[in-house]
């Protein structure tokens, strides 16, 4: 397995509840795992995340209230989008926003790319795109 050279580490407050949303309904692969640090590394085509629960003794700046991850958003490129727009819509997983089409100034160009948004058990916000 390769790690990206840049890995978020997200502490969450139910582990099992976390894998089973990244796991089961937005189809992620479960890496690797410590079950007695209540921890797990999964992947998602070329994008990686780390979660740990949260406990006593982590890395945490601040009390921890949902949800988590205010002012952040994770932009995860996937191959194909309106497959896994259909397959969460499908299940009746609610979104932060619909699927759209959005265009950015990146230099002198406009690129134009697909995306939709959903909050995690945690609060996360994932923004998909392609």
């Amino acid at each position: 397995m390769m790690f990206n050279k840049l890995i978020p580490e997200l502490t969450v407050f139910n582990i099992e509840e976390t894998r089973g949303f990244y796991l089961n309904i937005l189809g992620f692969k479960l890496e690797y795992e410590r079950i007695e640090d209540n921890f797990i590394f999964v992947s998602f085509e070329n994008s990686q995340f780390m979660f740990e629960q949260l406990h006593d003794d982590g890395w945490n700046i601040g009390d921890l209230k949902y949800p988590l991850g205010r002012g952040i958003n994770f932009s995860i490129e996937v191959k194909d989008i309106d497959r896994l727009y259909d397959k969460l819509t499908s299940n009746n997983v609610t979104l932060f926003r619909e699927l759209m089409v959005s265009n950015y100034k990146v230099g002198d160009k406009i690129i134009e790319q697909k995306e939709f948004l959903l909050q995690d058990p945690n609060g996360y916000l994932l923004r998909f795109t392609n």
